[in-house]
């Protein structure tokens, strides 16, 4: 296990993470410190537990946000396959009666 420092809201944390997690715990200690510093110049330093919350909320939000997005988009590529097959159906049926003999006149 790798032991990091990490500073977040003005504070200095130690924390544990497993070997070569370390680059990506400072990654996300930077992106909360970042919206803990939001947070504090929105409402101003004093209430450590309300300026957790309100960055947790943050946080949460973006997440929220992030994962309608990711389920829009994903809605949206099933609804072009759909319509993909669909028209691909609708050339292969075309073919089919072009591709059928005509009867002699």
């Amino acid at each position: 296990m790798a032991q990091v420092k990490l500073e977040v809201g003005g504070r200095q944390y130690e924390v544990m993470c497993r070997d070569g997690e370390e680059e990506r715990l400072k990654m996300l200690a930077r992106l909360v410190d970042s919206r803990a510093s939001d947070v504090i110049r929105s409402i101003g330093r004093g209430n450590e537990p309300r300026e957790l919350l309100l960055t947790a909320l943050l946080l949460a939000d973006e997440l929220d946000e992030a994962r309608s997005a990711a389920a829009n988009a994903r809605t949206e590529e099933v609804q072009r396959m759909t319509a993909m097959e669909r028209c691909a159906e609708r050339l292969e049926s075309l073919a089919s009666r072009l591709e059928k003999p005509r009867p002699a006149s």
